[in-house]
């Protein structure tokens, strides 16, 4: 039997923190006092089902997903697949691929149904859902390496910019990757949807086969994984300049992709200190140039 789930507010007395078994959640909502207790309260009885509800359908949520494949009941399951659902047939994916983004979304959902405010998130693990009010905005730092944060840019959402989920992945992450990325950050209109993204994306920046690049099957390091015998990056020496132009350029015609398709707005993606940027223009990426050096999209 798994420990109950962990509710509480956080010392600065305005985050709230979730944590049940892998979901650790960091929730901030902005408004009206008794607005922000009432999202709190709606957030925190509708966690505590979460993961029993994931886990009912865990076996069909780890399975590769096809044109044909059964689709799961569960809201949030529905939601992971509706996200992963466009890549199903060019690539390898499961609903697994959208679970942080899809988690995130249902809890700001909770929220925002209970009670009106000014601006909210609730954050995944880096997978981030945001409400957003007209007036209102957030200003969000880029992360190069998740194993060792620091920022590589930043970019600010506003109340009129159509992007409502954040997502971050990288072979330095918490997540399996296929890719060699240090990090790829995509903005989309929900969670879940730059969730898959991220994932996809940061597949795509690779160079396979290359003896430089670490990769073992997933089952080795994680029996359950959904990824099964699928090789996974564990490490990666120093490339040279070509090498990580040449798979940026993987992950950047992947992006563009995606982004002709409607289904990301904005992308960036850094390796080894080398950062490609995707339609920068919605949200006023800046790049920190005295340090990185920035591959104009």
């Amino acid at each position: 039997m798994r420990e109950p789930a962990l509710i509480r507010m956080l010392p600065d007395g305005r985050r709230l923190h979730l944590h049940d078994g892998p979901i650790d959640l960091i929730i901030e909502a902005s408004g009206a006092p008794q607005a922000v207790s009432a999202a709190y309260e709606a957030a925190a009885r509708r966690f505590v089902s979460i993961l029993d509800e994931l886990c009912s359908e865990l076996p069909l949520l780890r399975s590769r997903v096809r044109g044909d494949s059964e689709r799961p009941y569960g809201l949030i399951a529905q939601r992971m697949f509706a996200a992963i659902e466009p890549y199903c047939e060019d690539c390898f994916i499961t609903p697994m691929a959208a679970v942080a983004g899809a988690v995130a979304e249902e809890l700001l959902k909770s929220m925002t149904a209970a009670a009106t405010l000014d601006r909210a998130f609730v954050n995944n693990g880096g997978d981030i859902a945001i409400h957003l009010a007209d007036s209102q905005s957030y200003r969000i730092g880029m992360v190069e390496r998740p194993d060792r944060p620091s920022l590589f840019g930043s970019l600010e959402i506003t109340g009129a910019d159509p992007v409502r989920g954040i997502a971050t992945s990288g072979w330095r992450g918490r997540s399996f990757s296929l890719g060699i990325a240090d990090a790829v950050t995509v903005l989309a209109d929900s969670a879940p949807s730059a969730d898959a993204a991220a994932t996809v994306i940061g597949n795509a920046v690779n160079l396979p086969g290359h003896p430089c690049i670490k990769r073992v099957p997933a089952r080795e390091i994680s029996p359950d994984s959904d990824l099964g015998d699928l090789r996974v990056t564990r490490g990666v020496e120093s490339l040279s300049d070509s090498e990580i132009f040449a798979a940026l350029d993987s992950g950047f015609r992947v992006a563009e992709t995606l982004r002709a398709r409607g289904l990301i707005h904005s992308s960036a993606f850094c390796l080894q200190s080398h950062t490609r940027v995707v339609s920068p223009a919605l949200a006023q990426v800046s790049i920190d140039h005295s340090q990185r050096s920035l591959l104009h999209a």
